[in-house]
């Protein structure tokens, strides 16, 4: 069960001033823009957003360069199986022309055999 809570109107009217005080009296200790702490933090801080920024940079360029690299080996292996395409079309060509020329020669010599036979 909760308790009664006892604090009158002026109890807490005392506190809220009291907790207003605290609230200005840490608002007027804090030191002034132009104090040697306050500008190393703010160096420091601005120190950390462009080593941030340079990181960042570096890590772009390195995704930047891995995607050439990529679309460069992507490229040749087009290259080569352009090329293989070429040299199988070429093979199968010469091997029809291959298979024509043997079967001229066979039909030419039985051409010549049938020629021969009629003779005698």
């Amino acid at each position: 069960m909760s308790q009664f809570n006892a604090n009158s109107m002026t109890d807490r009217l005392k506190a809220a001033q009291e907790a207003r005080q605290a609230a200005l009296a840490r608002f007027r200790d804090r030191p002034a823009a132009d104090d040697p702490a306050v500008l190393a933090r703010k160096a420091e801080r601005e120190k950390i957003v462009r080593d941030r920024e340079a990181r960042t940079r570096a890590r772009e360029e390195a995704r930047l360069a891995a995607e050439a690299q990529r679309r460069a080996e992507e490229d040749r292996e087009r290259e080569r199986l352009a090329a293989e395409a070429i040299r199988l079309a070429e093979e199968k060509i010469a091997q029809a022309a291959a298979i024509r020329a043997e079967q001229k020669a066979l039909r030419d010599a039985r051409y010549a055999a049938r020629k021969a036979k009629a003779r005698k």
